[in-house]
C-alpha cells in the first residue's frame, strides 16, 4: 500500500479499535490516529495527545463509529475483553463477542477497493496447549476455548481481503510494558518476595517487549508483501519458571512461591488450566521478512522495563 501523504513524511491515517487500552495507547503515536474507546473516561485521557481523536462507542454493535473507517489508510483491530478473569459462561461469551462482533462490524465498514491495510490482533493461544513443539505460523490451531476464539477471530478478519484490503494477523504473545499489562500485575507480588512459577513452570511462556510490538506493527504496515499470520513474540523462547526466576532476579527477590496446579484449577477453573499450558511460539515470519528485535532476550527486556 502506498501511504497517503496527509502530512509531510507520509503520515498515515489509522483507526485503532481498543485504542485506549494498554497496547493500543502505545500504538497511537507517529500518525494521524483515531482511537475507539468503550467509555468517555478512557477517551478523555487521550484527548490531549496531538494528532489523535477519540470516539466513544461499543464496537460490538453497528453504529456511527463505522463512518470513520472509509477515510483511513490502515486499521488496527485490538478490541477484546480481557481473558484474565474467571471463565463463567457469561465471561466466555463476552470474551468471544467482543472480538468477533467488533471484527465483523469493522470489516463490514471497509469500502470495496479501498486498498487499506488491516492489522488484526489474535493471540499465541491460537495454538492451544502447545506442549514441547515449536510453533511457527504454519502450524495448525488448537482445540481449546482460546484457540477456537482465535480461529473465528482470524477468519472474520481475513474476510477483508474480499474487499481488497491487505490483511495481517498479529498473534500476540504476552506483552511486557511499564504502564500496564501482565508485568504490572506481576510486579508487586514479586517485589514482596511472593512470586514464583505457575504449577511446575515447565510450560512455555511466549512474550514480547511492548516497544518491539509497536515496531513490528509499523513494520507490518509498511511491508507491502506482508499478509496473513505473524507470531508477534520474542525470538528467545523461555519456560514459565525461567520467566519467574528472571523477573525475581531483576527485582532482587527470591521466587520461592509457586502457584500449585490444583489450586489454580480450583480457584480459576478453565482459565486456571489455560495458565498451566503454554506455547513455544517463534516469530519465523517476521524474521524472514527482515524484522529485527530490539529486545530479543528476556533479561534484556526486563532490565529495560524495570530499571531504565
Amino acid at each position: 500500500m502506498q501511504r497517503t501523504d496527509h502530512r509531510p513524511g507520509g503520515t498515515m491515517k489509522i483507526l485503532i479499535t481498543g485504542g485506549t487500552g494498554f497496547v493500543g495507547s502505545a500504538m497511537a503515536q507517529g500518525h494521524v490516529v483515531t482511537v475507539i474507546g468503550s467509555s468517555g473516561k478512557s477517551c478523555r485521557r487521550h484527548q490531549a495527545l496531538a494528532d489523535l481523536s477519540c470516539i466513544t462507542a461499543d464496537t460490538t454493535r453497528p453504529g456511527p463509529w463505522q463512518d470513520a473507517v472509509a477515510s483511513q489508510d490502515a486499521l488496527i483491530n485490538l478490541a477484546g475483553k480481557s481473558v484474565f478473569t474467571l471463565w463463567t459462561k457469561a465471561a466466555k461469551a463476552a470474551i468471544l463477542d467482543s472480538r468477533i462482533e467488533t471484527t465483523r462490524n469493522l470489516v463490514a465498514a471497509i469500502p470495496k477497493g479501498n486498498g487499506m491495510v488491516l492489522l488484526s490482533a489474535s493471540a499465541a493461544g491460537y495454538y492451544g496447549n502447545g506442549g514441547e513443539e515449536e510453533h511457527s505460523e504454519a502450524h495448525p490451531g488448537g482445540s481449546d476455548f482460546l484457540a477456537r476464539v482465535c480461529r473465528e477471530w482470524e477468519a472474520l478478519a481475513q474476510g477483508a481481503e474480499d474487499k481488497g484490503a491487505r490483511v495481517v494477523i498479529m498473534r500476540l504473545a504476552v506483552v511486557l510494558g511499564k504502564a500496564g499489562g501482565a508485568l504490572q500485575s506481576m510486579r508487586l507480588p514479586f517485589q514482596l518476595g511472593l512470586g514464583g512459577p505457575i504449577g511446575k513452570g515447565r510450560q512455555w511462556f511466549p512474550w514480547i517487549h511492548l516497544a518491539d510490538l509497536v515496531a513490528a506493527a509499523q513494520f507490518l504496515l509498511d511491508c507491502e508483501s506482508c499478509h496473513g499470520p505473524f507470531n508477534c513474540s520474542a525470538p528467545e523462547a523461555v519456560r514459565q519458571i525461567e520467566f519467574a526466576r528472571t523477573l525475581a532476579a531483576q527485582l532482587g527477590r527470591p521466587a520461592f512461591f509457586p502457584a500449585p496446579a490444583p489450586l489454580m484449577r480450583l480457584a480459576l477453573g478453565e482459565f486456571g488450566q489455560s495458565l498451566l499450558q503454554g506455547q513455544k511460539v517463534l516469530p519465523r515470519a517476521l524474521e524472514e521478512k527482515g524484522f529485527v528485535f530490539s529486545y530479543p532476550k528476556l533479561e534484556q527486556a526486563l532490565r529495560d522495563l524495570l530499571h531504565r
